[in-house]
């Protein structure tokens, strides 16, 4: 390599532009890798919200005090949440009201959900039944052949 080569302006920019995506790549990598490899928490549901806030009502008390008396309840309302005041902001309290009212309505999703499912299990738990019951009526035919 001459000398006019060693010091072309043009080669300086390709070794720098080399190297800063070499560590731009590098990066890149280390950051996939490490937002992938975090362990997200398991949800029993099949949506991600914010915890549940209900609605002021008459029923939140005595549920609340159930959910104490029963050790195996999850408490699903923190009390704190329950005590909270409410904005003065009025556009503040109808974006709350709004954010209740939809985890409101996914809450009711999930309960028809969780219904539909308990009463396919409740039919698929039948169905074995049966199916278990004709079995045993072949066997039975079988050893008395």
């Amino acid at each position: 390599m001459t000398l006019d080569q060693r010091n072309s302006p043009k080669l300086l920019l390709g070794i720098t532009g080399g190297l800063v995506a070499i560590i731009v790549l590098f990066l890149a990598y280390q950051w996939f890798f490490a937002t992938s490899n975090e362990t997200l928490p398991e949800h029993e549901g099949a949506s991600l919200t914010a915890p549940v806030k209900p609605a002021p009502s008459t029923t939140a008390e005595p549920q609340a005090a159930t959910a104490k008396s029963d050790p195996e309840t999850i408490q699903l309302v923190d009390e704190k949440i329950l005590k909270a005041p409410v904005s003065e902001n009025a556009s503040l309290a109808k974006e709350e009201v709004a954010k209740l009212d939809d985890i409101q309505n996914q809450l009711h999703e999930q309960e028809t959900m969780l219904k539909a499912q308990h009463a396919d299990a409740d039919e698929l738990i039948a169905l074995k039944q049966e199916q278990i019951k004709l079995l045993e009526a072949q066997l039975a035919q079988k050893q008395s052949l």
